[in-house]
């Protein structure tokens, strides 16, 4: 594309240094250098293989962007969705094409501007809108737990509407997804399973901290599917709250932000009935729990059968670990381990510990003859896999060096 009447004026100007001298100066403030000048319209300098105002087109065609003739070059292109998601490109080394490297987003509106150079170095801009056709089928995350206050134990989890299996799948899933709290922490997502993902700090969180989840998933493609919108997640966490129960000494003692605030004698399982080793997040309180011993396994009628009314029970597992009011041990309390493999104490202990309590605050046990609690499946055992375990689960961070990358801080704050 030729731009003669730029040229004219340059060397008109150059003609009047000349013969004027200090006259020039008027006459560059008055008709301007062709580099500051405002960017011409580039429209005939530019092809693309969309069209502004056409019909939707489909995302996995790569968008492509060429430069016409020989008297001009493409500078810069940049591409972005009303999200402000950027479309990752690459632009050849002598300017004449720009192409995308990445699927664009499903059921997206985009603005393209490319940016231009002619022969004498004039800049030229050229700008394109076009949407992308909506996806016919999603993949929904619903994050959790619902919006709310919890104590600092308390995972994020994300599930999936289908199986991610590809680690690049995965990897597009974690990357579109971010938790950011205030004070802010070093953090990863773990896959638990094809469906399920779950996100903690490396240590626990802090204590009356703001945490924000969000996905920017929505229209990205992941497999053969793409991402819906998601609904963001506000949480907040209030004090450290730490209840750790010593088998062997028959002693729970209760912490607040580091200090020991109550020490309660307690009775946790005997022998072939040994409560589960390790930290366990609380799930839920019920005041009153109907407990039968055929719920675990135990025949009805045998010499360990029981079916007991239960008052002030705070729950740690799914299948039915609780710290609650047993007034039918209070003399083994602080004594000896008798129970089925909850923790017993008084009710006057169990009510207070009820009403302090909160879902996400920490139970840990420890000394206990049984099995260490399972990370996943019964409840929240996150805390019990170490923490280059836990980002051996990313499909972001695993095989990566330990303490906070590039990379965490991607995962933490992606760009958009």
């Amino acid at each position: 594309m030729n731009h003669s009447p730029r040229i004219r004026t340059v060397l008109s100007c150059s003609t009047l240094v000349l013969s004027l001298g200090a006259g020039a100066t008027a006459c560059i403030g008055s008709t301007g250098h062709p580099l500051s000048a405002p960017p011409y319209d580039a429209a005939g300098q530019v092809a693309f293989n969309q069209a502004a105002g056409s019909r939707p087109v489909d995302p996995d065609r790569p968008l492509e962007v060429t430069a016409k003739g020989k008297d001009g070059r493409i500078t810069d292109v940049t591409a972005i969705d009303s999200a402000g998601r950027h479309v990752a490109g690459e632009l050849s080394a002598d300017g004449s094409r720009w192409h995308s490297t990445a699927p664009l987003a499903a059921g997206a509106h985009y603005t393209l501007r490319v940016s231009t150079e002619d022969e004498e170095g004039s800049p030229g801009v050229r700008t394109l809108s076009f949407d992308t056709t909506p996806a016919k089928k999603l993949l929904k995350v619903e994050f959790g737990p619902k919006a709310g206050k919890y104590g600092v134990g308390q995972p994020v989890t994300a599930k999936l509407s289908a199986p991610v299996k590809d680690k690049a799948a995965r990897a597009v899933v974690e990357r579109a997804m971010s938790v950011r709290s205030t004070p802010s922490v070093e953090g990863a997502w773990h896959w638990v399973d094809d469906k399920t993902v779950h996100f903690r700090p490396k240590e626990y969180w802090p204590a009356n901290a703001s945490i924000d989840v969000r996905s920017n998933l929505e229209g990205i493609k992941v497999g053969k599917l793409h991402g819906a919108a998601v609904k963001p997640l506000q949480l907040t966490t209030g004090d450290r709250f730490e209840a750790i129960t010593d088998a062997a000494s028959h002693q729970m003692t209760v912490k607040r932000n580091g200090e020991v605030i109550k020490t309660i004698p307690v009775t946790t399982g005997k022998p072939g009935f040994s409560t589960r080793n390790g930290v366990k997040v609380v799930l839920g309180r019920e005041y009153f729990v109907r407990m039968r011993g055929t719920s675990v396994g135990i025949p009805e009628g045998s010499s360990e059968s029981y079916d007991l009314p239960v008052y002030y029970a705070t729950r740690v597992t799914w299948s039915g670990e609780y710290v609650h009011a047993a007034p039918w041990s209070v003399g083994s309390q602080g004594y000896a381990n008798v129970s089925h493999g909850c923790t017993g104490m008084s009710t006057g202990n169990a009510q207070w510990f009820f009403n302090t309590v909160r879902e996400g605050d920490i139970v840990k046990v420890i000394n206990s003859g049984g099995a260490e609690m399972a990370p996943f499946g019964n409840g929240f055992g996150d805390w019990n896999l170490p923490w280059g375990q836990w980002r051996e689960g990313s499909s972001l961070l695993a095989g990566t060096p330990e303490g906070r990358t590039s990379v965490d801080a991607a995962r933490l704050r992606p760009a958009v």
